[in-house]
């Protein structure tokens, strides 16, 4: 059965949220309407493109599911069952973004986008350390599901709030896009730029919190 999140959980998942959004809404606008956290979206391009026989497009919209993927494939093999590895799959995301933000200006955004694919796949591998996770971090729909079942149980007596978390997560990622198209509008490429720092600014927070958990251990032992 999957745990509730914890509060300090929930805020990992909130502020890996904002940054996905953050990240989606810059992608967005560089690829011209590719998704590099929703792949869902990139799965009807890649039809529709297949369908208009658009070569180009739809191997663009191919090459970020695969992104993606292997995104979901390294954090996964970096995580482990005993020791939280959340400082590590956030410093491969810190360097995934940062690359695409030294390459998107050099008139390589396909290769961008696919880096930006790839620390996003990572990013649904952090709470999945402790299969505590009963949503993913970088895609909405399954979270308006959970808002639409958990408000009709409230209203049968169920647990009154626990919606509202699923709400928090689409919140975040809503909030965070309309930040991504704002910066992108103003500082075109450079936005990413802002995107690796919030995710390096999220491993350094994670590494200290780290450090504190293991010095409480040593002084308790």
């Amino acid at each position: 059965m999957v745990r509730q999140l914890s509060a300090r959980r929930l805020t990992v998942a909130v502020a890996l949220a904002l940054v996905a959004g953050y990240l989606d809404g810059c992608g967005f606008i560089l690829l011209g309407g590719y998704f590099v956290s929703f792949m869902t979206g990139n799965t009807t391009r890649l039809a529709v493109d297949l369908s208009h026989l658009d070569a180009a497009a739809a191997g663009l919209a191919a090459a970020l599911i695969v992104s993606f993927v292997l995104g979901v494939m390294a954090g996964s093999a970096l995580t482990s069952p005993k020791t939280d590895r959340t400082v590590h799959i956030l410093g491969a995301m810190t360097v995934a973004v940062a690359l695409a933000a030294v390459l998107a200006p050099t008139a390589a955004p396909p290769i961008a986008g696919s880096l930006l694919a790839f620390g996003m796949g990572a990013a649904n591998t952090v709470l999945a350390q402790r299969q505590d996770v009963s949503f993913g971090v970088t895609y909405m729909t399954g979270a308006l599901v959970k808002v639409g079942q958990g408000i009709v149980r409230a209203l049968r007596g169920g647990d009154r709030w626990s919606w509202s978390r699923h709400l928090l997560m689409w919140s975040a990622v809503a909030v965070g896009a309309v930040c991504g198209g704002a910066a992108s509008a103003g500082l075109a490429a450079g936005a990413l730029w802002v995107g690796a720092s919030a995710v390096g600014a999220l491993t350094i927070t994670a590494a200290v919190f780290r450090m504190r958990r293991r010095s409480r251990a040593q002084a308790g032992s």
